[in-house]
């Protein structure tokens, strides 16, 4: 029976910044539109995308563990694969958390009368678990990047404004592209962490297909271009230039990214910060953007 603390460990709290940063952005892009927050769309927002998070985490521990993909991992404990909880509970545990997210974003949609968010929020639901779950899970095929920054980007990230004030701005495409990348770059660190063992498995991810080198230039690229990505936006909004601070701290896990673990026979272990230095950018990266919106919108409508 797993300990309260090893379902915690299984929860992979390095991850969950990603879904709180979107809604922070999405958040702030809709202050631009009528300059008020709306704290219980945006609270009920940010408890559908960590119930999502979560789920996704425990549905991985389980399909990866039942098909013995994590029996060599290196990394964090995986409930499933170590024996710390029977494999039933841990499926039990992903889908309790995907229903969770399901009843808030209902009750999101109905708040906010924003129905076709309906479709978007059971596709996402559907896509936490066909991740590594099921017969062809797309995460096997080197798909997982991309439905990543689809999901935990864009549609995190609108689906909040939306909810909110009922349009999209270019502040919100901006905001959810960066944080979609950003996500997706963490993503990528925690597999070129496990190239290895996941080629081994036969677990194509973009990592294994792209081969060490590239895997490690994209996440430096990822996260360069999401920094990029509010100039766009300056000759509206001067103070997104706030972002650049967050510069400094993507300079460590890039640097570990390029280096660490490298040579053959190296430890990959030496990757696991990353994990949790890259929720730490993406946090920074979102209050930053979400300071300059406002500081820009309350400033532009004196």
């Amino acid at each position: 029976m797993a300990t309260v603390g090893q379902w915690v460990q299984g929860a992979r709290l390095r991850t969950l910044p990603m879904a709180v940063a979107p809604v922070v952005i999405g958040t702030a892009a809709a202050f631009e539109v009528d300059g008020r927050f709306h704290w219980v769309r945006a609270l009920l927002a940010a408890f559908v995308a960590l119930m999502l998070q979560i789920g996704v985490n425990y549905s991985n521990d389980y399909s990866d563990g039942i098909r013995g993909t994590d029996d060599h991992r290196v990394g964090p404990l995986r409930l499933t694969a170590s024996g710390a909880a029977p494999a039933v509970q841990v499926k039990f545990a992903a889908f309790a958390c995907f229903g969770l997210a399901a009843i808030a974003g209902a009750l999101l949609v109905w708040v906010s009368q924003a129905w076709p968010l309906l479709l978007v929020g059971a596709a996402a639901v559907v896509a936490a678990w066909g991740y590594t779950g099921g017969k062809n899970p797309y995460g096997y095929l080197g798909l997982g990047d991309l439905f990543v920054f689809l999901f935990f980007g864009l549609a995190a990230t609108l689906g909040t404004t939306f909810t909110q004030v009922l349009e999209l701005t270019g502040p919100a495409w901006i905001g959810a592209i960066g944080s979609g990348l950003i996500a997706a770059a963490l993503l990528m660190a925690n597999n070129v962490r496990d190239i290895p063992t996941d080629r081994q498995a036969g677990k194509m991810t973009l990592a294994v297909r792209l081969g060490d080198e590239w895997a490690r230039a994209s996440y430096v690229l990822m996260i360069a271009l999401a920094l990029l990505l509010p100039v766009l936006l300056v000759g509206s909004h001067p103070w997104l230039l706030l972002v650049a601070l967050a510069a400094p701290l993507c300079i460590g896990p890039s640097l570990t990214m390029m280096r660490a673990g490298h040579e053959p026979g190296a430890a990959r272990s030496a990757l696991i910060p990353v994990l949790k230095q890259t929720g730490i950018i993406s946090l920074a990266y979102a209050g930053l953007f979400a300071v300059g919106m406002v500081i820009s919108v309350s400033l532009g409508s004196l």
